[in-house]
């Protein structure tokens, strides 16, 4: 597996436009000479490889857990609101992971049963619960992924303000490509009956 991922980042043809789409016909180059794209191919290569570290850290703590990724997404939620004194509700859980309330109660049946979590008795709410990480599984998983975490805290915190900014609203405008809808999805399928074809 390592060898595969070796392999990936010695091929940066991969991410550049030049070779993948020559004609342009996706990727405007206009104004950008050869080393601005190499820039920009290097940048695109190391979020490649940030993505896959990223996965390859996630894996591995779920692998020292024994735990899914939304069973970890969940621990995290609820120890992040235990260290700033919220109490956790398998409602606020089920909004943090976007599930619904019945995979919410089987998510933390299955915590509890591993002896991860507890329900306990809401302090002001009867009609709820407030659900707790136990001391052991917060200890292991400050260990694992807090130390992580931490790692990547230091290397942010060692980038000057201005660099931050950059990086910050680099990451953030990347993140919004995902929520720009494909223009081709608007586009009627030629071969289908005009009359499916939104009015």
């Amino acid at each position: 597996m390592a060898e595969a991922r070796e392999h990936r980042q010695d091929v940066p043809w991969l991410f550049d436009p030049r070779v993948l789409d020559p004609d342009q016909e996706v990727v405007s180059r206009a104004g950008l000479d050869d080393a601005e794209l190499d820039q920009i191919v290097e940048l695109l290569r190391a979020l490649r490889l940030w993505r896959e570290a990223e996965e390859r850290m996630s894996e591995a703590s779920r692998r020292y857990m024994r735990l899914g990724d939304t069973d970890m997404r969940a621990l995290r939620f609820i120890i992040a609101g235990q260290q700033n004194g919220v109490v956790v509700t398998p409602g606020a859980i089920a909004e943090h992971l976007g599930i619904s309330t019945a995979s919410t109660t089987k998510l933390l049946d299955r915590l509890a049963a591993a002896g991860h979590v507890r329900r306990l008795p809401h302090p002001s709410d009867r009609r709820s619960v407030a659900v707790e990480v136990l001391e052991e599984t917060r200890r292991i998983a400050r260990d694992s992924i807090g130390r992580t975490h931490a790692r990547r805290f230091d290397i942010a915190a060692a980038l000057s303000p201005e660099q931050r900014d950059v990086v910050t609203r680099f990451l953030r405008d990347l993140a919004a490509t995902a929520d720009t809808p494909d223009p081709s999805a608007d586009t009627p399928d030629p071969s289908g009956d005009p009359a499916d074809a939104p009015a």
